[in-house]
């Protein structure tokens, strides 16, 4: 005998109908209702064939519902999540551009400027003269210091 475990134990649901759970079964059967609801109200007043296709497209949104998941959301859920974040509290993102080569380069492009040469020549030269300079060593002193 095998008893099949989910890999996510938050993944599991209870079969109520055919493998379907409470959630599935109960949109099923609302879609069934308003497909037949639209049949029997419907046929007499614009036809049969267009019926069928008015029952099929009023069912669909009640049959999708119970499928629905994103995200570990139903159907409800997401709608609410979507209706806050759009409508209930809306933000306004402001971008501001950010200029990252200037922001690099902007000591190399302010020395050239102020010296009207190439500012990289110049930053090349303050280098070389800091690395000339010679470094004093501290003398070891006590062990507290």
């Amino acid at each position: 005998m095998e008893v099949k475990m989910n890999k996510e134990i938050r993944d599991y649901n209870e079969s109520l109908f055919f493998g379907l759970d409470f959630r599935q079964c109960a949109c099923s059967v609302l879609a069934i209702l308003a497909a037949i609801g639209i049949y029997f109200g419907a046929r007499d007043a614009i036809g049969e064939e267009f019926t069928g296709w008015l029952c099929i497209l009023s069912a669909a949104p009640f049959a999708a519902c119970g499928f629905f998941k994103y995200h570990g959301m139903s159907a409800e859920q997401f709608l609410w999540a979507v209706l806050k974040s759009e409508v209930l509290y809306p933000k306004r993102l402001h971008s501001k551009p950010e200029n990252l080569y200037y922001a690099c380069l902007e000591e190399c492009i302010r020395a050239g400027e102020q010296a009207g040469k190439d500012g990289a020549e110049i930053l090349q030269k303050r280098k070389k003269a800091a690395q000339k300079k010679p470094v004093k060593k501290k003398k070891r002193g006590s062990v507290f210091d």
